[in-house]
């Protein structure tokens, strides 16, 4: 599409609210040849929409509400947008309610007939079909994480689901358990809409996971540990849903001593490069990726000219990285070199209220 004779890409922002600044939603356009960021359209009926996820078809946009309470009740929510062709605004279809508090995280599996929901607060994952038209409806029973908690007891205190990502062959969903240093495996049952019991893989003790990746190729999983700041290398077995620890490598530059913590991980559409984000050094990492082994070595780092980036995304053509710095408000846009892996400063930023997630059309 373009717009002024430039071509653009959009995007949809997703932030935290509060009385100052309702706007859960935005829609943005990226300039692609100067990396400008452009306000298309805000919507103030999803507070705290922290994370967001888009179905196949780009016709439908899914968001949740990290809340506590909703309508009452006990926990958060979660909602879908029809997506207008040709103008990428957003009409609400429903939004159903999590009974799971701060949920964080939303997926849907490769059938895009149900949508998965961490639910951080409560440690457990709802389940939805999703309906004729896109709609989210009655989720099934909650699926609880249980085990043996992780020794920092400020942040593991309890189980905390932090991310559900499902495997690329649908057969397997794998979420990170912050609470618990474990990576649970269900089964997909998407007939019945439901996820059954599998495995988990454990981690480091206070280690944290918290997002994952796999590989295009299905044979590695790459966990960000936001507690312990690395990030995890996992053999993954797709067929049999079992994952087999391969490498671990810190996220921070040598030397560095203060306070940090991990958010975010991305691979670039290639495959040769991983990116990480660091909360405290305020910086991406950036990873080479060997191809036949898995395993990464450091590129670099790039500082995220923003305080706290909680969340980042490549654009689908591979050629820019946004930066979303919850605590400096702000949006910092990169471009990517496609040689070297490594981040370019384009002088363009925008100002967003608390950002928290960026998903790309």
């Amino acid at each position: 599409m373009t717009i002024g004779g430039q071509k653009e890409q959009f995007l949809y922002v997703g932030s935290y609210t509060d009385e100052q600044n309702q706007e859960g939603i935005r829609l943005y356009s990226l300039n692609s040849e100067h990396g400008e960021l452009t306000l298309v359209a805000a919507y103030h009926d999803l507070p705290n929409a922290s994370f967001l996820a888009l179905n196949d078809t780009r016709s439908v946009l899914y968001a949740v509400s990290e809340t506590v309470t909703y309508n009452g009740g006990f926990g958060g929510a979660a909602a879908a947008y029809a997506i207008q062709a040709g103008t990428w605004t957003l009409e609400k279809i429903n939004q159903q309610p999590t009974d799971g508090s701060a949920p964080c995280y939303i997926s849907l599996d490769k059938t895009n007939r149900i949508a998965l929901v961490a639910n951080y607060g409560s440690g457990d994952v709802t389940v939805y079909p999703i309906e004729d038209g896109g709609g989210l409806g009655a989720h099934s029973p909650l699926v609880k994480h249980e085990g043996a908690l992780g020794p920092q007891t400020d942040r593991q205190e309890a189980p905390h689901a932090h991310s559900i990502v499902p495997s690329p062959n649908n057969r397997f969903a794998i979420s990170a358990d912050l609470g618990l240093d474990r990576l649970m495996v269900s089964r997909i049952d998407a007939e019945r809409g439901i996820l059954l019991p599998h495995g988990e893989a454990v981690m480091k003790p206070g280690a944290g996971p918290r997002h994952l990746v796999y590989s295009a190729d299905s044979r590695y999983v790459y966990a960000i540990n936001e507690l312990d700041s690395t990030i995890s290398v996992l053999g993954f077995e797709a067929d049999a849903g079992v994952l087999t620890a391969l490498q671990s490598i810190e996220t921070l530059p040598e030397g560095f001593s203060g306070e940090s913590t991990c958010a975010d991980i991305h691979l670039s559409g290639d495959g040769r490069f991983l990116y990480a984000s660091n909360r405290g050094h305020d910086s991406i990492a950036v990873y080479a990726v060997d191809r036949e082994s898995g395993t990464l070595s450091v590129v670099g780092w790039q500082a995220t000219l923003g305080r706290t980036p909680r969340n980042f995304a490549l654009s689908p053509q591979g050629d820019y990285l946004l930066a979303a710095n919850q605590d400096s408000s702000s949006i910092t846009v990169f471009r990517i070199d496609a040689e070297t892996g490594m981040l370019q400063e384009t002088g363009q930023s925008a100002a967003v209220a608390r950002p928290v997630c960026i998903k790309f059309l």
